[in-house]
């Protein structure tokens, strides 16, 4: 009697790591789909044969779809962005720096850049995006992203991204 015992203690000890191996596991990767919505502060200038274009986008960001890990589905988030554009025969040069803040105060970063497309109402375009790390549930993630992103009126600015994430 006592070495079943020992070996269903044995053997539950044994499925238990695996079960908590295979959920460290599945959330170490996956798969993300968000859409931001923000509001445009740009301010434009006309430089050497092009524009310059600055300012911040401040706004949402919302979890559309999630395979799980530090990302739930629903989920509302806080976004800053600082916008940096310039803009010459050859297309559009834009970079953007964002942080995201969670409810919690947790934070994630991203960084997009898009080289097609413009910054005006009707315009926009698609683009890539890093994720860079974050603190609390989202320190030590990276992964990349591809995004479309449109400018409506009123300065509004809607961006849908695919993202892929590690940790």
């Amino acid at each position: 009697m006592n070495s079943a015992r020992n070996f269903a203690a044995a053997l539950l000890a044994a499925t238990a790591t695996m079960c908590a191996a295979y959920a460290a596991a599945a959330e170490e990767s996956g798969t993300l789909r968000i859409v931001r919505t923000y509001v445009q502060d740009y301010v434009t200038i006309d430089h050497a044969g092009g524009s310059v274009t600055g300012g911040s986008l401040q706004g949402s960001v919302t979890v559309l779809e999630s395979s799980g890990g530090p990302f739930v589905e629903g989920a509302h988030e806080r976004i800053t962005c600082v916008v940096y554009a310039q803009t010459t025969e050859a297309g559009i040069d834009l970079d953007a720096p964002c942080t995201m803040t969670a409810p919690s105060g947790d934070t994630w970063y991203t960084h997009s850049k898009r080289r097609a497309g413009t910054v005006e109402t009707g315009g926009g375009g698609p683009g890539t995006l890093e994720i860079q790390g974050g603190s609390g549930v989202y320190a030590g993630i990276s992964g990349s992203c591809t995004y479309d992103v449109d400018y409506l009126p009123d300065n509004w600015v809607a961006m849908i991204a695919d993202c892929t994430w590690q940790r």
